[in-house]
């Protein structure tokens, strides 16, 4: 459906995958609303204010989508300011005012929050890559529950370790999912893990909407680098 359409996401995909550079179109672009954009930032500070701006504000006001539900942030590592432990941090204050109700591994959840499960858990039903949102927090019972795709799934405190923060997932964790609307940080300080595998699959990822944040020097280097293995973990 969307190769008859000529949408911008699979036309920049094929060029992705051919070693182009892709047809990048400014937000601020006057003719009309596309699928692909690219928003420059070189200032790593200055792409994490520019993806809270796209996910609170830009994004929801301009196309119409639910930043929770709708809205997925990308990014290809976990550690640095544009890695998947800073945005989520960053997004859960932005998106999220409920109080903490619960601190473990590192992580303070709330109700409300946007959590991915981590591994495959077949006790539970539930299995790696499945992205819920946390419905209730027992304190007394020390359990939270979790609404995957309107079945609620209980867990023990003790284990807080099956889910982390999802507002930003790493490239590697999106495999095999579609979000309508993607944001995918792509900046020179990722150079360890920039090439066009990775970056083909967080575009592809997009179904309605991609926006990229970073430099042309970073899409360029991804774009050279094609036969290396995809790093995960970093």
């Amino acid at each position: 459906f969307r190769q008859a359409h000529e949408s911008p996401i699979i036309l920049n995909a094929h060029r992705i995958r051919n070693g182009d550079l892709p047809v990048l179109k400014s937000l601020g672009d006057s003719e009309g609303l596309s699928e692909f954009y690219f928003l420059e930032q070189r200032d790593p500070n200055m792409a994490v204010s520019a993806i809270v701006e796209l996910c609170t504000k830009i994004i929801p006001e301009t196309f119409s989508f639910d930043p929770m539900h709708d809205v997925q942030v990308l990014t290809p590592m976990h550690k640095g300011l544009v890695g998947t432990t800073h945005l989520n941090q960053v997004l859960q204050k932005e998106l999220n005012p409920n109080p903490v109700m619960l601190e473990a591994t590192g992580t303070a959840f709330k109700i409300g929050d946007k959590v991915m499960h981590l591994k495959n858990n077949y006790q539970k039903d539930v299995f790696n890559g499945d992205i819920g949102t946390i419905s209730a927090v027992d304190l007394k019972e020390q359990i939270f529950s979790v609404d995957y795709y309107g079945r609620t799934v209980d867990y023990d405190f003790t284990e807080t370790d099956e889910v982390s923060l999802a507002y930003a997932i790493s490239v590697h964790k999106s495999q095999g999912s579609e979000y309508p609307a993607v944001i995918l940080p792509i900046m020179v300080q990722h150079y360890v893990l920039l090439q066009r595998n990775l970056l083909y699959t967080a575009i592809t990822r997009g179904k309605n909407l991609v926006v990229l944040v970073g430099t042309k020097k970073a899409l360029t280097i991804a774009l050279k680098n094609a036969f290396q293995d995809l790093l995960i973990g970093l």
